[in-house]
Order: structure tokens, then C-alpha cells, then sequence
């Protein structure tokens, strides 16, 4: 899309499309805390539905932006109503039993996982469609005069379908009546937890949980290396071999991707939750952050190779990078949710989207920007060309696994 925009060079697009990607963080990061005292006061269903209807409409008005500004508003405005992710962990966490709080989480994990993957997919698969499929679709016709509008339509309609679906969710906040709370979590629990709510409803008490910050800070860190890796993956992948890319089409990367989704969803629902039970959610986080650095390292070698292999190295590669990262993305979830109490759930989750967001929004501009620039020392004698943004990537993630460790990380659950 920045390409078909005119704005910048071939080697200054991935600098461009960072900003894009950042935009949304940046507009999460103003309202996560607004949606999370929100969803603590007025229930966790009109977040939802809110955050959803705002896909179809936004995301359709992204998919037919006509300049970069467009693209920008759109993307930003995307982010400022967003409020779903951090109240739908707590959700998570009412709704199910104790010993199904991994299965939960994993759930919203895996599907948040495999969200970053089919977009791309779809994007890739369906952006263009005028050149893609000549025979189906007229350069004259609306998706061909706009190229990037039918993926984001797919994806508006699918919300479209979800917001009908939200209208039947149970509500799980304990000033509902206690009928339809049976039917969403164990009642015993809303019970001790009103009585609590006098005495711990500060936000002060909410900034000196150190369990619940220190986990939150280890998510935004990972949070920062995982969203930079994503903008860099896709732009690595579709950069020119000249540049340490792969060449590869807007397809290829999408066929990569759908293969990546099919991969984490039968992991993270069949495996994870055993692994956690076994293991446990911080050793888990570790070892997947361990496990991360030589597989990134391995990436630029990956580049060295063509056809058939490189296709389906690479698609193991990615599948094993995404299984690892959600896996580090569910168990800070689990620690997050667990150091609080119900009715500071929502504000908790809202204070962890609004840090994380500011390293969200870090990620794609940094990661877009430092994949220009190293691309550009493709002759440099230290790590060059993209050695370079790899190495930086396992930077991050080694600090990220360090701070898993105590003093700083401290577990404690309600």
C-alpha cells in the first residue's frame, strides 16, 4: 500500500509503513485505561461490542484510503475505540474455573496469535486483486481501483458476524443477577471479592501490586520485540535480494502465514495448557524466550536459500517463532490477571494495554526504520545488512527473559 501510495523510495517504504503500524498503538495507548475503568463499571459486553462494531466500519474506510493520511487517521482511530483485548482477559478469567484459567487465556492468546497471521494472509491473498486474478477482477472495477479494500472488507464483514455474536455472551461481572452468573463463573468467588471492594479500588493500589507491574513490564517487553518482529517479517520477506531479502510476493508471504496459523492454532489448544500445568506459566515464558533467540539468529542464513527449501524452512521457522511468542504472550496474561482481584481486572488489563501499546507503537516505527537502515550496510564488516535488525531483535528478547527472573518478576495470585 505505501508503494502504490508514491511517497518513498523503495528502500524508505518499510520507514513509512512503520509509522502506519505504529498509528494504532498510539491511539490505544490514549483510551486502554478509559476502557478497562469502563468495562469494570459498566460490564464487560458493551466494550466488546464497541470495539467490534469499530472494526467494520474503520477497517473498512482503511482498505479504501486514497492517500497516507487516510491511512494513518483510520489506523489511529482503530486503535482509540479499541478496548477489547485487555477486558476479554479478564473475562477469560471469570469465566472459567481455576483449573481452566491456562486453557482460557491460551484461547484468547492463540486467537489474538492467529489474527496477527490470517490478516497478513489475507492481505496477501486477496490485496491487488486486479493483478492476482485478471479474469475475476476488472482494473476498472471497485477493488481494482482501490487494490487494498477487498481483504479489509473480508475482515469487516467476519466483525460484522462477531458483534451479532457478542449480543449472546454472558455477562460475568458480579452486579449481575445470580442466575446468569451460574452459567458464567463460580458465584462463591463474586461474593468474597464484593466485600473486598471497598477496601482495594485505588488506583494507587493497582501501581503498587508489583506483582501485577512487574508482570506487565515483562509483557511490554516482549510486546516490543513481538510487534517489531511482525512489521519485520513481512517486510523482510517482500524485500528485493539485493536488499537480504526473499523476493517474495505479497502471496508468497500469505501462503507462508496461513500455514504459520494452522500450525499455532493446533498447538496452542492442544499442547499449551499441558505445558503449563507441567512447567508452569514463567518457566514456560522463559523457555520460549530462550528458545527465540537462535531461531532468530538462524533467519538471514535462511535467506541463502531458494525454491522448495527456502519456502518450507522458512514456514518452519515461522510456525515454531509465532507457537513460541503467543506462548510468552499467554503466560504474562495468566500472571497479570491472577495477581488482582475481579473487580480491579479491567482497569488492571487497561493499564497493561496502555503500556504495552507505547511499545507496540514503538515496535513497527523502530522496527521499520532500523529494517531501512540496516538493509542499507549490506557491505558493513559488524553484522551486516540484516544480521544487523535480527541481532537487535534477540537484544530485546534476552532482556525480556532476563527480567523474567526474581527480584524483579514477583508472582502472587488472587
Amino acid at each position: 500500500m505505501i508503494r502504490d501510495f508514491n511517497i518513498a523510495e523503495e528502500e524508505d517504504i518499510s520507514y513509512y509503513a512503520g509509522y502506519v503500524g505504529s498509528a494504532y498503538m498510539i491511539g490505544r495507548v490514549l483510551t486502554s485505561v478509559f476502557w478497562g475503568v469502563v468495562a469494570d463499571r459498566y460490564g464487560r459486553k458493551p466494550v466488546f461490542l464497541i470495539g467490534t462494531l469499530k472494526v467494520v466500519i474503520l477497517n473498512t474506510l482503511f482498505g479504501f484510503s486514497v492517500n497516507y493520511w487516510m491511512a494513518i487517521i483510520t489506523r489511529f482511530l482503530l486503535g482509540f475505540l479499541n478496548g477489547i483485548l485487555g477486558p476479554i482477559k479478564a473475562y477469560a478469567i471469570e469465566l472459567f474455573r481455576d483449573e481452566h484459567h491456562a486453557l482460557g487465556l491460551s484461547s484468547i492468546s492463540t486467537a489474538w496469535g492467529v489474527g496477527l497471521i490470517v490478516g497478513p494472509a489475507l492481505g496477501g491473498f486477496l490485496a491487488q486483486p486486479a493483478e492476482k486474478y485478471p479474469s475475476l477482477v476488472s482494473p476498472d472495477s471497485l477493488f481494482g481501483r482501490f487494490p487494498y479494500s477487498l481483504p479489509c472488507l473480508c475482515i469487516s464483514i467476519f466483525a460484522l458476524f462477531v458483534t451479532i455474536g457478542v449480543f449472546w455472551l454472558p455477562e460475568t461481572l458480579h452486579f449481575h443477577k445470580v442466575n446468569e452468573l451460574e452459567s458464567a463463573s463460580n458465584i462463591s468467588d463474586h461474593a468474597e471479592e464484593t466485600t473486598d471492594k471497598n477496601a482495594d479500588s485505588s488506583w494507587i493500589s493497582l501501581l503498587k501490586n508489583w506483582p501485577l507491574m512487574s508482570s506487565i513490564i515483562v509483557y511490554c517487553v516482549f510486546s516490543l520485540h513481538d510487534m517489531a518482529y511482525t512489521e519485520i517479517f513481512s517486510l523482510w520477506a517482500v524485500s528485493p535480494k539485493s536488499l537480504g531479502g526473499l523476493n517474495y510476493t505479497t502471496e508468497d508471504v500469505g501462503t507462508v502465514l496461513s500455514i504459520t496459523g494452522v500450525g499455532l492454532l493446533l498447538f496452542q489448544t492442544a499442547l499449551y495448557p499441558i505445558a503449563e500445568r507441567m512447567l508452569g506459566p514463567v518457566m514456560v515464558t522463559r523457555i520460549s524466550g530462550v528458545l527465540s533467540i537462535p531461531l532468530l539468529t538462524s533467519y538471514p542464513y535462511i535467506a541463502m536459500l531458494s525454491g522448495f527449501m527456502l519456502f518450507f524452512t522458512l514456514s518452519c521457522a515461522s510456525i515454531v517463532k509465532s507457537i513460541l511468542s503467543v506462548s510468552i504472550i499467554t503466560g504474562t496474561f495468566m500472571l497479570q490477571n491472577k495477581a488482582v482481584n475481579q473487580h480491579q481486572r479491567g482497569a488492571a488489563n487497561g493499564i497493561a494495554m496502555t503500556l504495552m501499546s507505547i511499545c507496540k507503537a514503538i515496535g513497527p516505527a523502530c522496527g521499520g526504520a532500523l529494517l531501512s537502515w540496516s538493509q542499507k550496510r549490506e557491505n558493513a564488516v559488524f553484522l551486516p545488512g540484516d544480521q544487523m535488525i535480527f541481532f537487535i531483535l534477540n537484544v530485546i528478547e534476552g532482556v525480556a527473559v532476563l527480567l523474567t527472573f526474581k527480584p524483579f518478576l514477583i508472582t502472587n495470585h488472587y
